[in-house]
């Protein structure tokens, strides 16, 4: 009896959670919704004033102070300028992502608020977005300060697919999480990303280079041993995942494997339900060096043999390492090869001028 009871208990506490959850969509679709309206409202009122940019700001002013009285500071001239603004870009971003289907060599941006207007007027009596807004307010003025079109696109997809906080949105931008994305891929996977978010279809689309991992709060270029950052990242696991990508879950760590009577020991194995395959991940403190990859391929083959079903897809190394070798890489794998992957991994947020570097090189 006292089973069944936890038992039931168990499934009213996930339907109070769902029905929470689903409450919370309903408010966040809801203000969001009315918030393109009110911009939607604004925008038009300010065309009857024949485009004068005086008159616009006289529209502002008094509705805000007429809202302030009803509603309370919510409603100040700057946030119905986001408003307004957050109409202009939702409003044209179908006809501005049809246009970048045809040509994506150049990405669209908006800098400020006339050249967004310029274009709204353009393509005001189009059909706006029919898609439902499911993320919070906060969440929206953080994504109206994206300019690139593609790349906001893509954050929007991932923060609604993987139901991300604002803190987690605000950190995945931060580790410029589209940029180290879209260095591998050529023009039309840089638009998929804008358009379908990120896709895993092959190993390759696991990886990254590099992983940002600076919520260990491991100080750049301090002594630490690969046990000291194991542990960091054991400790840290929740993060961890959500920098490794969509579909991961922890198996196990310094997972033993032995063999001839000699043991071995793999730093870190997960599992990827979207690729159906396990992923093993060796940490190396110092430059990659040619025997750290044939052992990760010892590794990956062993699994391969002895550990996967005959239904899974073949086992994935990841080599996380401070600094490597291009070459050392490129020369001691098979040219074929889609199993065994070496990544840098970073302490620190990247500055804005070391993910140029990262780029350019």
């Amino acid at each position: 009896m006292q089973v069944e009871n936890q038992n039931l208990y168990t499934r009213v506490i996930e339907l109070l959670n769902q029905a929470r959850q689903n409450v919370a969509q309903t408010i966040n679709n809801t203000m969001a919704t009315a918030y393109f309206e009110i911009g939607r409202m604004i925008v038009e009122e300010e065309q009857q004033g024949k485009e004068k940019a005086e008159y616009g700001k006289r529209v502002l002013k008094e509705l805000s102070e007429k809202l302030v009285v009803e509603f309370g500071k919510g409603f100040s001239e700057t946030n119905l300028r986001q408003i307004r603004n957050f109409y202009l870009l939702y409003s044209i971003q179908q006809t501005v992502s049809a246009e970048l289907g045809k040509d994506h060599t150049a990405p669209h941006e908006f800098k400020n608020e006339e050249t967004a207007d310029t274009v709204s007027r353009k393509s005001i009596n189009q059909q706006t977005l029919s898609a439902q807004f499911k993320l919070t307010w906060s969440h929206y003025l953080k994504l109206m300060r994206i300019a690139d079109l593609n790349e906001r696109n893509f954050y929007e997809i991932e923060a609604i697919k993987n139901n991300w906080s604002l803190r987690e949105l605000q950190r995945q931008y931060d580790s410029a999480l589209y940029t180290r994305l879209a260095l591998s891929k050529d023009k039309a996977g840089i638009l998929s990303l804008g358009q379908e978010g990120q896709k895993i279809e092959n190993s390759k689309d696991l990886i990254k280079d590099p992983y940002i991992l600076e919520f260990l709060g491991l100080p750049e270029k301090s002594f630490y041993s690969e046990s000291d950052l194991e542990q960091k990242l054991i400790d840290k696991l929740e993060h961890f995942l959500l920098e490794l990508g969509n579909g991961f879950t922890f198996v196990a760590r310094q997972k033993r494997i032995t063999f001839e009577e000699r043991h071995f020991k793999i730093d870190l194995v997960f599992y990827n339900r979207i690729l159906k395959c396990f992923v093993l991940i060796d940490l190396k403190i110092g430059e990659l060096k040619h025997q750290d990859i044939g052992q990760m391929q010892m590794y990956v083959n062993y699994f391969d043999r002895e550990v996967k079903l005959e239904d899974e897809n073949k086992t994935i190394g990841i080599i996380l390492c401070q600094d490597k070798s291009e070459s050392v890489v490129r020369y001691t794998l098979p040219e074929n090869n889609e199993q065994i992957f070496a990544s840098k991994y970073l302490t620190v947020l990247p500055s804005e001028k070391d993910f140029i570097k990262i780029i350019e090189n």
